[in-house]
């Protein structure tokens, strides 16, 4: 798949840049801690950068804080990414500080 050099460079420039939040759950993911591997700041169809994604399963998970609440482009995102056989899981910035137990539950039942 042909990625371009613009979405390649922003991808590297999330890594770099990467939330608090983002930090956090790369630890968890990362190294198959599931199982699973995931990869993250990745590009697809050419157009979207998902937060993190395992392409075994299909599964992207995305971190959201609240410029994400009920955001149109996000719903549309999301049903593109549906009817091409990815789940997504979004969770909360703060969920995962705060209920990082939860989130670990989710992502675990998403994968199996």
């Amino acid at each position: 798949m042909f990625v371009s050099q613009y979405m390649q460079n922003n991808a590297q420039k999330l890594r770099t840049n990467a939330t608090e939040a983002e930090k956090f759950v790369w630890q968890k993911l990362r190294k198959k801690q599931f199982g699973y591997k995931f990869t993250r700041q990745y590009v697809l169809f050419n157009k979207y950068i998902v937060d993190f994604i395992c392409m075994e399963k299909r599964l992207i998970i995305e971190l959201d804080g609240g410029q994400h609440c009920e955001n149109q482009q996000d719903i549309q995102r999301d049903k593109e990414l549906s009817a091409s056989g990815y789940k997504i899981l979004r969770l909360w910035n703060n969920e995962v500080f705060t209920n990082w137990e939860a989130c670990h539950n989710k992502i675990v039942e998403y994968l199996s």
